[in-house]
C-alpha cells in the first residue's frame, strides 16, 4: 500500500508524473492536508510540517482534527458473493460480521 504514517496520522502517497513529485494526502482528518516532494525523506519532512500546520489551525479554531467514524458502513455486493462469504464465515465458526471484520483488518491495517 502507498500509505505513510507521520506522527500517528496516515497519508496516502501517489506520484504525479506531470510535476515529477510525490504527493501525500492525510486521510481521516476533518479537512485537507496535503504535501509534495521530489524524494521520500523530504516528503516525510513536508508531511510533518503540513500536519502540524493543520493541527495548529484546528486548535486555534476549536475543531477536532480527526474525522469521527461510527464503526458502521453498508456494503452492497452480488448475491452470489454474499452467499459465498456467509459460507466461508460459517465454515470458520464466525459470524458474517466477524469474518468480514477479520478480512478487512488483515488487508487494511498499517500499524
Amino acid at each position: 500500500m502507498n500509505i505513510m504514517k507521520i506522527n500517528g496520522h496516515k497519508a496516502v502517497i501517489t506520484y504525479d508524473p506531470d510535476i515529477e513529485m510525490f504527493r501525500g494526502e492525510f486521510v481521516g482528518l476533518n479537512g485537507g492536508a496535503d504535501f509534495y516532494a521530489a524524494d521520500i525523506e523530504t516528503l516525510r519532512q513536508e508531511g510533518a510540517k503540513s500536519l502540524q500546520l493543520f493541527l495548529d489551525a484546528c486548535k486555534r479554531r476549536g475543531i477536532e482534527p480527526r474525522k469521527p467514524f461510527s464503526g458502521r458502513f453498508n456494503v452492497r455486493i452480488a448475491p452470489d458473493l454474499h452467499a459465498d462469504i456467509a459460507a466461508a464465515a460459517q465454515a470458520t465458526g464466525k459470524s458474517l460480521n466477524q469474518w468480514v471484520e477479520d478480512v478487512l483488518h488483515e488487508h487494511a491495517r498499517q500499524d
